[in-house]
């Protein structure tokens, strides 16, 4: 059993998110945006992410763009409001064509951490990324959603 965690940045303050990963021991934030680079992520952008990962926590910052949405998808969601119900079965097949479950290995997940920036799981990529890899790989991961 691989534990993995998944984690939002909005909605919160640095010291708190620096924090909860701290306390979960996360050894790896595995950054499954699309876009980690945006003027709106404040303290999240890759590069200063990175950094203070590594300086605050001990932590390896990976992006993991493979796991992110296309852009098509994130506007139609996001952008014009989409439904939910949609978006989450045009991802669905968007992993199952990238076949991400052969590309990755559930040991890459060991200790790690799904960064994306919705503060909450239920309406995130990140928590599909987790069900659908334990579709495929027989519950392999224990996810805790911080």
């Amino acid at each position: 059993m691989v534990e993995l965690a998944t984690i939002g940045f909005t909605k919160t303050t640095a010291a708190n998110f620096f924090d909860r990963l701290k306390k979960a021991s996360v050894k790896k934030i595995i950054d499954v945006r699309l876009h980690n680079t945006s003027q709106l992520a404040g303290f999240a952008k890759a590069d200063d992410l990175a950094y203070f990962l590594k300086e605050i926590c001990g932590v390896q910052y990976v992006h993991q763009p493979i796991l992110a949405p296309t852009d098509d998808l994130l506007k139609a969601y996001k952008r014009d409001k989409g439904d939910w119900g949609i978006y989450e079965r045009s991802f669905l097949c968007l992993m199952e064509e990238r076949r991400i479950e052969i590309r990755l290995k559930p040991e890459l997940f060991s200790s790690g951490c799904l960064l994306c920036s919705e503060d909450k799981p239920h309406h995130c990529h990140r928590r599909l990324v987790c069900e659908y890899l334990n579709s495929k790989w027989d519950g392999a991961l224990k996810v805790r959603h911080l």
